[in-house]
């Protein structure tokens, strides 16, 4: 076996060893809403259809009188002079880049019939077209229904007409008193926009353009540029390199404005050159849940040991162990080794000079131009505000009034600016004080280009008119530098001549088709300097306090610019498995020492306790507080990016945490919490499923084991196949029936991929199923109630270090849940609390697929059947709802669909307007309710692959079938294919020691299987 160490999802299973089956026998005790169906049809009025009434009468023997509405009937207006590069039902790509001011990914933008979507990678562009969640869900928020839908003069609906010629008005009153005209937008690498700029400034010459980010990056550029002497941000590639070491730096996150996740990944490859991966930090992070070593200590610790590191490398000795250790690994490995910091400047200062000093391969060269945030320009800015010198102030989509930490001093400062403009998207708080509004204008709306790093530069195209009237920033610079209704207004024009001279031979047409092309721009960094001393200083100077504060962004939220954005908001929290929330992050140790609850009710959803948060004489009060195993004790985190007010209905979720934020520091000390007696609702999801059995679900093996023990070795094997003992001997379980064998020869037979060892819990397969198979958003009300309807989930494994007496029960092949109860305590003593600091494993679960599918023989009407390629099919139209197959799957991977989910105020999500309900798939049928739904392997694109190669005559090409999980996965965890090809890497990858299968011994033969992870340490 691979391990036999504790595993466990919550705290709560480890006080309660019996939580697996109550949660069982909780899973389907909810009523049906008959009440609430008859109602409906009541007031309809309409007929009842034979699958209608067999649907109700599934539902519950007490329905009597049943009514069913009919499909409104819906009139379609044909193309009167039909483009000719739209064919409908058959969608068309278009090579895009994704840029809304935080994050950065060159994408293919799919489109039907003229409208976006679904956003996908873009295989050309390499690491660059990688897609994150936030990138995947940014086709919803072009349909945000809570958008500014027009331009708004002293807050009433205007014409574009009036609104330039109160702009103009005012630039010409700056420019002839001599008064600063400000543009204060995001980071924008665009190098037509700049170019567009200094156009603008070339007719007022007072014009100053000023970044502001909300996430800035200061501390990491204010490092860059001491060590490097250049304001960018360094570019990493860990694919040679074996050892890295982090120090409060979640580098699959959002560290250094862009995750490592795709190198990292290939680095990870189970082999004697393994990369082993370090972390120290406070927060359970992203990239600490799956780290090889994590090491957890409060910030001030973190910073003192990264200091003794740097001693011990630079300086020649530390006499601290846990940095001696660190050090002798780094200096064994040398230039295969790397450092990352995060938290303040000195830390990057530190991790950069060690780095310098190993001489690090992963360490390129390149520089990365997407950030560009100045804290002195910025403050700079807010003298010339306070001191009168502006006349004109142009915001151009970013909201400090939000998100600085002096918010409220920056709005009462803009009365003394004559003319504020906001370039806004919705109606916050800088719309609120601008006396001009102009609608800003989607990224899939848009014009531009980028530059994102050395030698690359991108397009980005328009995949869809302008939805409503609104304008991107560059379109109203130029008329304003040139006056209204001129012909040089056109910036499709302007973007293609300044493109042309910087593409060279490339033609302009051929680029925007590539999305992605080189650069001549060859920014490089070298290491040039860098304080060492001035850093340990710095570092030396954070106070501890008894509790300190990490400030981090969400793999979901980001830093809040999609926060309106309902897929993001309901998509669970790697870590927590909490959606539709932000809170402060608390050791269990702490939590009982402040007498901090996490309690299951009745209906085993979580509650938790209501704090108010005071950092440095700033409160935010009533902040819920969640007890996380692995959160360093004194130590608390909050993520940023929620609480943003008047941006949308679903944005006003959570608590806003950008007034504890100086900008550069992530960490803080002087935290103080104060208890308000009140309890907070949690939606969670990781304690919904249960599974089958809970031994060897999510398997995991040390490094040395797998390079030196045979995996199938008698006794110390560990991934040994199994076996049942028959008559006729032993026998591997997959040759074992009870039922007859499917034909899987002829034709595609699909199988499904997932690497354990890659897989980091990102999330980006969830949002592309959800935007795929239009996976309905339910709420935090109906996640709670465990009424979620994801098709695909990640479950989040917990295993303690220490190892567990093996009970006879379970060397007989049992599951033994109850065996964790007293697996803590020997001989009266105590060992280390499992909770104190987990292992992590992410597990991506969907439907099997099984070949024997236990759902296929209890369905009293066929709905759920088996498939010729070995996709196990549902016919919604025949299915009435009795749930059996739910309760007959051991995999718990089935969904009851209990609402009407779209046209419902209920559910005010993006189905509920006809703005939203553009991003719907129409390959894709809308579920209606009283159905069971799951995975369907995404049949409608294996299908069109399929139909598409006969069309041509020839084979499917392997890599062709894809499934939306497997084309999302940044790091190749998913790899989806056809068994029957020899050649095809799933089949490779079925080939692997490390496969197996969840729960293999009840005999349901899945066509989803699974790798065992690889730890790189050496197990104590």
């Amino acid at each position: 076996m691979a391990s036999n160490k504790i595993q466990f999802r919550s705290i709560h299973e480890l006080k309660d060893p019996a939580l697996n089956n109550k949660l069982a026998q909780k899973e389907f005790q909810e009523e049906i809403p008959v009440e609430d169906f008859l109602d409906d049809a009541e007031k309809n009025g309409s007929a009842t259809s034979r699958r209608d009434f067999l649907k109700l009468l599934g539902f519950s023997t007490a329905a009597v009188t049943l009514a069913a509405c009919e499909a409104p009937v819906i009139k379609t207006i044909p193309y009167v002079v039909k483009p000719h590069e739209i064919i409908p039902g058959i969608p068309n790509y278009y090579a895009s880049t994704y840029f809304d001011g935080f994050d950065f990914a060159s994408v293919l933008v799919k489109t039907r019939e003229g409208r976006p979507i679904k956003i996908e990678p873009n295989p050309a562009a390499g690491d660059l077209g990688k897609t994150n969640a936030r990138a995947q869900a940014s086709v919803l928020s072009l349909y945000d229904n809570d958008k500014v839908k027009q331009p708004k003069f002293e807050g009433k609906d205007e014409t574009f007409d009036k609104v330039d010629s109160f702009v103009i008005k005012g630039l010409e009153e700056a420019k002839a008193a001599g008064k600063r005209i400000v543009l204060l937008s995001h980071s924008f690498a665009s190098p037509t926009f700049k170019k567009l700029f200094a156009d603008f400034k070339a007719k007022y010459p007072t014009a100053e353009l000023v970044t502001y980010d909300a996430y800035p990056y200061a501390a990491a550029l204010d490092a860059a540029q001491e060590v490097f002497g250049t304001r960018a941000l360094p570019v990493y590639d860990l694919k040679g390199t074996e050892l890295v070491v982090a120090f409060q730096a979640d580098f699959l996150g959002d560290y250094n404005a862009g995750g490592l996740e795709s190198s990292y990944a290939v680095a990870r490859t189970p082999g004697k050159n393994m990369l082993r991966h370090v972390q120290v930090e406070s927060n359970m992070s992203l990239t600490g849940a799956n780290a090889d070593e994590r090491i957890r200590l409060k910030p001030s610790a973190v910073n003192k040991t990264l200091v003794e590191v740097y001693n011990a490398i630079v300086g020649g000795g530390s006499s601290d162990k846990t940095a001696s250790d660190i050090a002798k690994e780094l200096l064994a490995k040398g230039s295969k080794a790397v450092v990352f910091a995060d938290g303040s400047k000195g830390a990057q200062v530190l991790a950069h000079l060690i780095n310098q000093k190993l001489g690090s391969v992963a360490f390129t060269g390149k520089a990365n131009f997407l950030k560009d945030f100045d804290k002195a320009r910025f403050e700079e800015f807010l003298g010339w505000v306070n001191g009168g010198q502006v006349g004109v102030l142009i915001v151009n989509n970013v909201d400090p009034i939000y998100s600085y930490h002096k918010g409220e001093d920056f709005k009462k400062s803009l009365s003394k600016v004559p003319y504020v403009i906001a370039v806004a998207d919705k109606k916050n708080e800088m719309y609120k004080a601008a006396k001009a509004v102009i609608p800003v204008a989607n990224w899939l709306e848009s014009w531009g280009d980028l530059e994102p790093q050395t030698g690359v530069y991108s397009l980005m195209q328009p995949t869809i008119q302008k939805i409503y009237k609104s304008r991107q920033i560059e379109e109203s610079l130029l008329v304003w530098k040139n006056g209204k209704n001129n012909a040089a207004n056109n910036y499709y024009d302007y973007l293609k001549a300044n493109a042309t001279s910087i593409l060279g031979a490339t033609s302009f047409n051929k680029a925007l088709y590539n999305g992605i092309n080189a650069s001549s721009n060859a920014t490089t960094l070298s290491y040039a300097g860098g304080n060492g001393a001035q850093a340990v200083a710095e570092l030396g100077g954070f106070k501890a306090s008894d509790l300190e504060l990490v400030l981090y962004t969400k793999t979901a939220m980001g830093d809040g610019t999609q926060a309106n954005n309902p897929w993001l908001q309901e998509l669970p929290d790697p870590i927590t498995r909490m959606s539709w929330d932000n809170y402060l992050t608390m050791s269990p140790k702490d939590a009982e020492r402040l007498g901090i609850d996490n309690d299951l009710n009745a209906r085993m959803q979580l509650d938790g306790s209501l704090v108010n948060l005071t950092v440095n004489g700033v409160t935010i009060k009533d902040v819920p507080v969640f007890v996380q195993p692995g959160q360093a004790d004194g130590s608390v985190g909050l993520a940023l990016g929620y609480g943003k007010k008047n941006s949308g209905a679903t944005a006003d979720t959570g608590v806003n945490a950008y007034p504890l934020f100086d900008g550069s520091n992530l960490v803080v000390s002087n935290v103080k919490i104060e208890k308000t007696g009140e309890d907070h609702e949690f939606a969670g999801i990781q304690l919904q499923n249960t599974l089958m059995g809970r031994y060897e679900i999510a398997k995991e093996v040390p490094l040395a084991e797998f390079l030196n023990v045979a995996f199938d070795d008698e006794h110390k094997g560990w991934n040994k196949p199994l076996e049942y003992h028959t008559i006729s001997g032993a026998l591997p379980a997959r040759k074992i029936d009870l039922w007859d064998a499917f034909d899987d020869t002829d034709g595609p037979h699909f199988n499904l991929s997932i690497d354990l060892n890659s897989c980091t819990g990102c999330g980006a397969c969830i949002i592309a199923c959800q935007a795929e198979n239009n996976v309905p958003v339910v709420g935090k009300e109906e996640i709670r109630m465990s009424r979620d309807m994801y098709w695909l989930r990640i479950d989040r494994y917990y295993s303690a270090r220490q190892k567990v007496e093996v009970y006879e029960g379970l060397k007989e092949g049992m599951a033994v849940p109850e065996l964790y109860g007293t697996a803590f305590n020997k001989e009266g003593g105590t060992l280390n609390h499992p909770a104190d600091n987990p292992d992590v494993i992410f597990q991506p679960v969907m439907c099997q697929h099984c070949n024997h599918a236990p759902c296929e023989t209890v369905c009293p009407v066929a709905a759920t059947s088996h498939g010729k390629q070995g996709q196990n099919h549902m016919a919604y139209n025949r299915c009435i709802g009795t749930r059996y197959c739910a309760n007959n799957c051991p995999y718990k991977v089935r969904r009851f669909n209990w609402f009407t989910y779209n046209l419902n105020d209920k559910f005010d999500f993006n189905m509920n307007n006809d703005l939203g309900r553009m991003v719907l798939n129409p390959d894709v049928v809308v579920r209606t309710r009283g159905v069971m739904e799951k995975c369907s392997m995404c049949i409608q694109m294996t299908q069109t692959t399929i139909l598409e190669a006969k069309k041509e005559n020839r084979i499917v090409k392997d890599g062709e079938f894809q499934t939306a999980c497997s084309k999302a996965c940044s790091t190749g965890s998913i790899k989806f294919g056809d068994m029957n090809d020899k050649e095809s890497e799933v089949r490779k990858q079925y080939a692997s020691n490390r496969r197996y299968y969840l729960l293999e011994e009840i005999g349901t033969k899945p066509n989803v299987f699974y790798h065992t992870k690889v730890r790189n340490r050496v197990e104590k």
